[in-house]
């Protein structure tokens, strides 16, 4: 039975679809998906129309910097013209390897309107991977700070010019190398059709490929998320408690990510939302940034919201002003949903838990579960994203499954990216023959239509047979209020194949040994789950650009000491 918030988003999404945001139809690879018809056709086309709304709001606080909507979209449009001028020509691929600053923002519009693709490189990749990158999909320049330019001057060979950025220089002062003294050029009239952004796997399972979307796919992301903005106004507006502020949210995940680019950074515009820029996360200066501007919606991976929660100085701080405390890229401990709810609420009743699933691939959307249905199944990534979301749980061969019954993921959507840049057969194989984009990720509907991810399809133990979620025994780890991360994976076993091993790092003063760890497990999870190794880390687990742990370097590490190492019990890493 669908929940009473369900009924209500339901009802809701159905008046948006009547009133604002009607559906219409496209044909793209053999399949005919909805789109929303009203939707700017192309990047510039929608920040041209909406900065016109919003011209002289505030955009974007960076430090003691302030700019508004108008003052950004003035510079974007120079860097445009300077861009086109110098020669660039619809299609280029122009990199972007930078923190998060208003001239990332700027030249990421500047690109995308001059008609380049704009290419968003991981901040944190050393020289290595940064070249292997900007290679693979041929970049003919590349944005920089001083950092990442250091980095790129460092490879021998390296001949893609480079412009270095002082980001932490007024905007203006920063891109005046992008625009003074150049030419300047017509700025092309862009279609849906025209490829707008290449973003890069996180790298989980190997190397990082080149996800190329076109500007429909973009600007289609952006407006699925748009219309679950209204439906969640409207219903706070029955309620008796609309917005009487600017909307504004932190921006405090990495830009070259899917989430900080499509539902924080694009869908501002639309909204005409305030973002508050953050070079570094730290718990505190965002709850000192929430107060000080009233920051209304804040969305980052788990750990970032678990760490204000948790924090001691917390209740120094009003944070009354925050309605949703939103999470992605990986699930959230269950005990961490409720306390969201029942310590971090503001006098309206705010401080309520989301948690969102969506891939690089798909633009950033597939499913979001909301506020109550979030306490009812805080185990579950909620239900597909209206109205444009295709969901389906899939066998072997891409056939679906009875409902229940566990399968990959299918997410089907006129958001998915094209291709993998250069890689035809890795394209070929993340899409069914009816188009299906597959995840990767095993997961089950349940009668509601509520996704529960149980795994990475490449990331389940095979213990003498039998399959072992790493997903199912982290989650029963993490019940232990000790431990603050923990990763899980195979390990060889010359009897079973493989057994579950574990690596974890427990709070301040809350250490456990192997033994008891292992007695609080054989109490919650079958036998044979349990990990058979395990290690205690010193240091807070590695973590990908997307803030997923890395799985792939964890598990070599402790692969490596399994085979130097008698089968004792807990070692120090």
């Amino acid at each position: 039975m669908r929940s009473i918030l369900d009924r209500r988003m339901d009802d809701g999404l159905t008046g948006v679809l009547a009133t604002q945001l009607p559906l219409g139809e496209i044909a793209l690879n053999g399949v005919t998906l909805p789109m929303i018809s009203v939707a700017p056709p192309a990047l510039p086309h929608y920040f041209a129309h909406y900065v016109a709304e919003h011209r002289e709001a505030t955009f974007l606080v960076a430090g003691e910097e302030r700019l508004t909507f108008g003052q950004v979209y003035d510079e974007a449009l120079k860097v445009a013209h300077a861009l086109a001028g110098g020669g660039l020509k619809v299609g280029d691929r122009v990199g972007i390897a930078m923190r998060n600053s208003p001239s990332w923002i700027v030249l990421y519009m500047g690109i995308t309107i001059a008609g380049g693709i704009a290419c968003l490189l991981n901040g944190w990749w050393q020289s290595d991977e940064l070249a292997e990158a900007i290679g693979d999909v041929d970049c003919s320049l590349v944005f920089a700070d001083p950092p990442r330019a250091k980095r790129l001057a460092s490879i021998p060979g390296f001949a893609v010019p480079v412009v270095e950025i002082m980001d932490t220089l007024l905007l203006a002062q920063a891109i005046a190398p992008v625009i003074d003294g150049k030419s300047q050029g017509a700025l092309p009239d862009l279609t849906g059709d025209a490829n707008a952004t290449i973003l890069f796997t996180s790298g989980s399972t190997g190397q990082s490929k080149g996800a190329l979307s076109d500007h429909r796919a973009v600007l289609q992301g952006v407006f699925n998320y748009l219309a679950q903005v209204l439906v969640m106004l409207g219903i706070a507006t029955e309620d008796g408690n609309p917005p009487t502020t600017q909307p504004a949210t932190l921006l405090n995940v990495p830009l070259f990510h899917v989430t900080a680019e499509i539902p924080v950074f694009l869908q501002s515009f639309a909204m005409g939302r305030k973002l508050v820029l953050m070079p570094k996360w730290d718990a505190e200066e965002a709850m000192r940034l929430i107060e000080r501007e009233s920051v209304t919606y804040f969305v980052g991976v788990p750990l970032m919201s678990f760490e204000i929660l948790t924090h001691p100085n917390r209740a120094r701080y009003d944070l009354s002003t925050v309605t949703d405390f939103a999470a992605g890229g990986a699930p959230r401990p269950i005990e961490h949903v409720r306390r969201i709810k029942e310590e971090m609420g503001g006098p309206k009743g705010g401080g309520n838990p989301l948690i969102g699933y969506g891939l690089t691939e798909t633009n950033g959307v597939g499913c979001g579960n909301w506020r109550d249905n979030y306490i009812a199944k805080p185990n579950s990534t909620g239900r597909a994203s209206a109205p444009l979301v295709d969901l389906a749980i899939l066998d072997g061969a891409g056939r679906p499954v009875p409902q229940g019954a566990r399968g990959e993921i299918g997410v089907r959507t006129v958001c998915n990216f094209k291709e993998y840049w250069g890689r035809p057969d890795a394209t070929a194989a993340a899409f069914t023959a009816d188009r299906y984009f597959l995840t990767g990720d095993i997961g089950y509907l349940d009668e509601e239509g509520y996704l529960f991810i149980v795994d990475r399809k490449k990331d389940i133990i095979i213990r003498g047979g039998e399959n072992i979620s790493c997903q199912e025994v982290e989650a029963a780890i993490y019940e232990n209020a000790r431990v603050a991360e923990v990763a899980v994976f195979a390990l060889p076993d010359e009897r079973f194949g493989e057994v579950p091993g574990a690596v974890v790092v427990y709070r301040p003063g809350e250490e456990m040994t192997p033994e008891e760890l292992c007695a609080y497990l054989f109490a919650h999870i079958a036998a044979f789950k349990v990990p058979q190794r395990i290690w205690t880390s010193l240091e807070p687990l590695p973590r990908l650009g997307t803030e997923k742990i890395d799985k792939v370097t964890l598990r070599a590490k402790f692969r490596a000491l399994v085979a130097v190492e008698a089968p004792a019990a807990d070692v120090k890493a």
